[in-house]
């Protein structure tokens, strides 16, 4: 039998499903391996889409024509947007999920899309030609040769994975599913740099055994806004039908873990691998920060029929007993009974820079890496690597030009700019500070900028782009409109503006130059603003913040636009920097070892400074007069 498909995807975490879904609806014939079929799309972590940077990335996705989205709004059970008291640049949507149900939307979405096939499996060994190249097939551990165009490698954390519990060792992926043993020796054998990253775990715990009458309650929002334009077009109701606490650690919280620390696989010498700087265990932070008295936790529901309880920000590898101790110092949580033990887990995984912007391997073409895979960490970095990495399988396998996302144009973009061009030497979390263009990269305008991408790619359909255009244009009215109106002064609108503690007007001035106040909201105008139609949500949301921030939009604008020059200058692939001269011996390594496509990304290469560039850019001049 012969056993062959256009692309292979390995593994169905969050980057395996964008990756094997984006492909296959590009008319792709594809096939996603998963070690086990009932853990697609698990939260090992966790029960949370979004949060900060994070939500901007599934609102980024969606506007892609991806499926986080729309997973996790069908999943939701709480929704709050983060960051409200700051501006718009950083309000973020997060939502607590129903971890089950997520797993089966997902599963079931994999299962009845045309294009894919759904495999249990572990894929062992990459099968490669021309001098190891060029990918062209796997093999899995039962034997199975299949040969392929294109293979995405979505593995997770289960490349050489072992959990850590104390000084108790054992070979295990997350949820204590089955490692990927094989794999790693054939990326060895094909000469792909890899690296032992860590990250771990909290327990999960019997909401029964906790008492939560003393504790603080975060309820959810109201009105939350749905993270695809799918459920806003179907207007789904975003219920909140879960409640979160928050507790906090405590002196003798912090004894038993110090007390303890020699226990802990983090400082007893077991664990090498590097773990997350922005999520660390407990005993990390209390390392770290000696001086802070205490630490905030949230207990998380992981789900509508399931009793358990996740406890955010109390992540450790201490052994079992010790667990329980920590635990049952906290506050409600005295009788507490632990359904899953935290954890520590380490696995090995690429490093990035030997990618191209396209997340194609630079040495082997045809093969792509996504995910944690590829050095990050989260839900939200992986499933946005996937979806990129899949068109672009997709998109060699067609024959098309490949799409690289612009740290300008999304955060998708900004991520995999920064992976590929300056790497990490841990498990790299999305941040907004990551991004020079914050302010343009806003989750509300997500399918401004990505829709028609996506729209061209054939993931996002005719009456969708269709929905969107006329959203679009709505926005561009209702801006319009408030540039355009002229609001009286009267004494109604004096008594508003007086209690909102804004100065009074004595003559006309337009809507928007009050909107542009920073004490005035949209909705505070609604009272004198007598104009004014019943428009949607996400309409007002995007008018009100295009008006308010306009200048600093514009200045935004004007530095994409300086910066675009340089990523416009294309550098040669047969260039060797060693030849150059004026290029410090830090700069050629680096450049040698990267070989960016472009000037600009020359420019963000740690180690290249602006002397080089100005280097670079003399060199490229001679060279284009040369060729005259």
């Amino acid at each position: 039998m012969s056993l062959k498909a256009q692309l292979i995807v390995i593994g169905a975490g969050h980057a395996g499903i964008e990756a094997a879904l984006a492909a296959a609806r590009m008319g792709i014939d594809t096939v996603l391996f998963t070690i086990s079929l009932d853990a697609i799309g698990n939260m090992p972590c966790n029960p949370s889409i979004g949060g900060s940077a994070k939500g901007h990335l599934v609102f980024e996705i969606d506007a892609l024509g991806g499926e986080m989205g729309l997973a996790a709004d069908k999943a939701t059970i709480q929704s709050r947007t983060l960051n409200l008291g700051k501006g718009a640049a950083v309000h973020a949507k997060r939502v607590q999920a129903d971890r089950a149900l997520y797993k089966s939307i997902m599963k079931s979405t994999l299962e009845n899309t045309e294009h894919l096939r759904l495999i249990q499996g572990e894929v062992t060994e990459l099968i490669t030609e021309e001098g190891g190249t060029r990918v062209t097939g796997i093999v899995t551990r039962l034997g199975e040769r299949w040969s392929a165009d294109a293979v995405i490698i979505c593995a997770g954390t289960f490349l050489n994975s072992e959990i850590f519990v104390g000084d108790v060792v054992y070979e295990a992926g997350p949820d204590g599913m089955t490692a990927a043993k094989g794999l790693t020796a054939s990326l060895d054998e094909l000469g792909i740099r890899l690296r032992r990253f860590k990250t771990g775990t909290p327990a999960r715990v019997h909401r029964r055994s906790v008492d939560t009458s003393g504790l603080e309650v975060q309820s959810g929002e109201d009105d939350p806004t749905p993270f695809s334009s799918l459920s806003q077009a179907e207007n789904t109701a975003q219920v909140n039908k879960a409640a979160c606490y928050t507790v906090y650690t405590n002196a003798e919280t912090h004894r038993i873990i110090n007390d303890n620390l020699d226990r802990s696989a983090m400082y007893s010498g077991n664990i090498v691998g590097t773990g997350p700087r922005y999520c660390p265990s407990i005993e990390t932070k209390l390392v770290r920060f000696k001086d802070k008295e205490r630490h905030q936790l949230f207990i998380e529901p992981c789900g509508l029929d399931t009793e358990e309880l996740y406890i955010q920000g109390f992540s450790t590898s201490m052994p079992t007993d010790v667990q329980y101790e920590m635990l049952r110092s906290l506050k409600g949580f005295d009788n507490v009974e632990i359904m899953r033990y935290a954890y520590a887990i380490e696995y090995d995984c690429v490093d990035p820079t030997e990618l191209l912007p396209t997340l194609e391997f630079k040495r082997i073409k045809g093969l792509y890496g996504a995910g944690q895979f590829n050095g990050t960490s989260g839900y939200e970095e992986a499933a946005a690597q996937g979806i990129v990495a899949g068109i672009n399988a997709a998109l060699k396998i067609l024959g098309r030009k490949p799409l690289i996302l612009t740290r300008d144009s999304s955060y998708i973009g900004t991520l995999i700019d920064d992976l590929v061009t300056k790497g990490t030497l841990e498990p790299y979390r999305m941040m907004t500070s990551r991004s020079e263009y914050r302010l343009l990269l806003r989750q509300d305008n997500a399918d401004e900028r990505l829709t028609p991408i996506g729209y061209e790619l054939g993931l996002i359909t005719e009456q969708r782009y269709a929905e969107f255009k006329k959203k679009q244009e709505m926005i561009e009215s209702e801006i319009n409109r408030l540039k355009n109106t002229t609001l009286p002064p009267s004494d109604e609108v004096n008594m508003l503006l007086r209690a909102h503690g804004s100065t009074e007007i004595s003559t006309g001035i337009k809507l928007a130059e009050l909107l542009r106040r920073p004490e005035l909201t949209y909705e505070m105008l609604e009272k004198v603003d007598t104009g004014r139609t019943s428009l949607p949500k996400s309409v007002r949301t995007s008018a009100e913040i295009r008006v308010k921030y306009e200048g600093y939009i514009m200045r935004e604008l004007r530095e994409v636009a300086r910066t675009k020059k340089l990523e416009e200058m294309r550098l040669p692939d047969d260039i060797d920097y060693s030849l150059i001269t004026g290029l410090r011996i830090e700069a050629i390594e680096k450049l040698t070892d990267i070989r960016p496509l472009s000037v600009g990304q020359a420019s963000r290469i740690s180690g290249v400074n602006p002397a080089d560039i100005s280097v670079l850019l003399i060199y490229l001049e001679q060279r284009r007069r040369a060729a005259k």
